[in-house]
């Protein structure tokens, strides 16, 4: 490596989605800062991967995305990691359901801070250094974003949110920085809290045109497309969903 090659921060990369933009972002050339919160494990365990491939290329950070003073540190350490900033990629996401009459304030709080203050405050942390090196922002967005999904009405309003923002900051920041999104479908199914029976899984792909679910790699490859091969592409979102926002 060498101080000419680009660096990428992806935030939420320690695993999932994430993990495969940091593999496939590494593989093209970058350097890669992971952001993580609670997945310190996978976050070492990536990191030491991809070192193991080019030595001094991949570098991990916790912060809490939910606290501002820790979204400006994470701003402070990527830069200073190797003095330069080129893609930042806003990944991270809290999902779960919050159905009318049962959601709290807390769960606004959560789901609001991560999928839209978290973008917003970070990409402003770090635009001058985006600005020297013309670089350019990605936005892992969501297809219910503009048709919500059935009892997350907090988490659809967020990603709603983070379009508008999208489309925003590629005003904001032009001419020196683009900014576009992308928007999953059904890539990876929700874990935890979310999880889907089998059922409802089948259901979800029985309105896909092409039948069938989607791969990290695919995010990871119209990433990499929006940040080598569109020079003249800012403020818009693609969906990678398998057709399934216009069934």
């Amino acid at each position: 490596m060498t101080n000419k090659s680009p660096v990428t921060l992806i935030t939420g990369a320690g695993r999932r989605i994430g993990a495969q933009l940091a593999r496939s972002l590494h593989e093209a050339g970058y350097r890669i800062i992971v952001h993580y919160n609670r997945s310190v494990e996978e976050a070492s365990a990536l990191v030491a991967e991809l070192n193991e491939q080019r030595p001094d290329s991949a570098a991990a950070f916790q912060a809490d995305l939910n606290d501002i003073t820790q979204i400006n540190e994470l701003a402070r350490a990527a830069l200073a990691q190797w003095q330069r900033l080129d893609v930042l990629i806003n990944n991270a996401s809290s999902f779960y359901p919050t159905p009318l009459g049962t959601a709290t304030a807390e769960q606004w709080d959560d789901l609001i801070n991560s999928n839209l203050k978290a973008p917003f405050f970070l990409t402003q942390a770090l635009a001058e250094p985006l600005r020297q090196g013309r670089g350019c922002v990605v936005n892992i967005v969501d297809i219910h974003a503009e048709r919500p999904l059935k009892g997350y009405p907090i988490y659809s309003a967020a990603k709603a949110g983070h379009v508008m923002l999208t489309k925003s900051l590629a005003r904001e920041l032009a001419p020196d920085v683009r900014v576009n999104a992308i928007a999953p479908g059904a890539i990876l199914w929700p874990e935890q809290d979310a999880e889907l029976a089998p059922q409802d899984r089948q259901d979800i792909l029985d309105r896909v045109p092409l039948k069938r679910s989607g791969n990290p790699l695919d995010i990871a490859e119209t990433v990499l497309f929006l940040i080598k091969n569109s020079p003249y592409i800012t403020g818009q979102i693609i969906a990678v969903d398998g057709g399934r926002s216009v069934a």
